[in-house]
């Protein structure tokens, strides 16, 4: 059976760009007779708050995405998360972001800096010579990882060059994202996952820690992104298309119909209900690229 998850972070209200996303895993896992897990994703103490986890799953509700299970949420999940960094080959890392940035190591399209391993081979003397408390490293082999996303088609990698040795848990003793995701995906039994384009170069390094885990990995379907008139991504820091605005206007219905019509779904924008979608839910309809949306010209 196809096991599909939810896995907002509560650090902000529901925006179109989530909706599409959970919109779309939830059609995914429904049109082939599967389930949906919802699992909180709080690992940050500093932005996540409880009255954002309630306000999307009440958005979820309204919007007709029921869940048929509920995860424990990533904040009380540091023994599962400790025990996988037990099978890792890691290693600490002292460098501050500064020094991240003044490296020679280059930087990804995406902004993301590769790291250019300056605390690999550190002796336990200079390491007990640190004066701040490290982060968590895990050593990646030099080798690609290739897979087939279900609507972005084949994508490689290479771990070294692409990533270098990335971050497992944080200098505060926190998991780092990369780390839990693949740890709580595997212990929800989660066989697709769906989310955005955005976390599409997250994939591989994932996949590689499956296998270091010795987990299997789900199958992967990474959606276009919706795109701010200017060109940026939708987010919840800028209040992009919250949800919580549209709901004083428009009815459930009208909410998924608009990302149904937008990403391919429909001919044209109109009232529809998610389980309505379901019935001849298919990716080779979805859009691949992404969209740009100026919500004040549908208003």
């Amino acid at each position: 059976m196809v096991t599909g998850r939810f896995a907002p972070s509560p650090s902000g209200y529901m925006h179109l760009g989530n909706v599409s996303a959970a919109l779309l895993a939830w059609l995914s896992a429904k049109s082939r007779g599967g389930e949906i897990v919802l699992r909180i994703e709080d690992l940050d103490p500093v932005r996540s708050r409880r009255e954002y986890a309630e306000a999307i799953m009440d958005d979820l509700k309204w919007l007709g995405l029921s869940w048929d299970r509920r995860a424990e949420d990533q904040s009380r999940r540091g023994a599962a998360y400790r025990e996988a960094l037990e099978r890792l080959d890691t290693y600490p890392c002292y460098c501050s972001r500064d020094e991240l940035h003044a490296a020679s190591a280059p930087h990804a399209s995406d902004g993301r800096i590769i790291y250019a391993g300056t605390c690999r081979d550190l002796t336990p003397d200079q390491r007990r010579r640190q004066a701040k408390p490290p982060c968590l490293r895990v050593r990646v082999p030099d080798r690609e990882v290739a897979f087939v996303d279900g609507l972005q088609g084949p994508c490689a990698m290479s771990l070294q060059r692409e990533w270098g040795d990335f971050i497992v848990r944080r200098a505060d003793g926190v998991a780092a994202y990369q780390l839990a995701v693949v740890v709580d995906d595997a212990a929800n039994g989660v066989t697709e996952v769906v989310r955005g384009r955005d976390l599409l170069s997250s994939t591989p390094v994932q996949i590689w820690l499956y296998e270091a885990l010795g987990l299997k990995a789900p199958a992967f379907c990474h959606t276009p992104m919706l795109l701010a008139p200017d060109g940026r991504r939708l987010s919840k820091r800028d209040g992009d298309c919250y949800l919580r605005h549209l709901r004083g206007m428009w009815p459930p219905e009208k909410v998924v119909g608009l990302v149904a019509w937008l990403y391919g779904l429909t001919d044209r924008w109109e009232r529809v209900s998610a389980s309505e979608l379901a019935r001849d839910f298919s990716w080779n309809r979805v859009r691949r690229g992404d969209i740009r949306l100026d919500l004040k010209t549908l208003l």
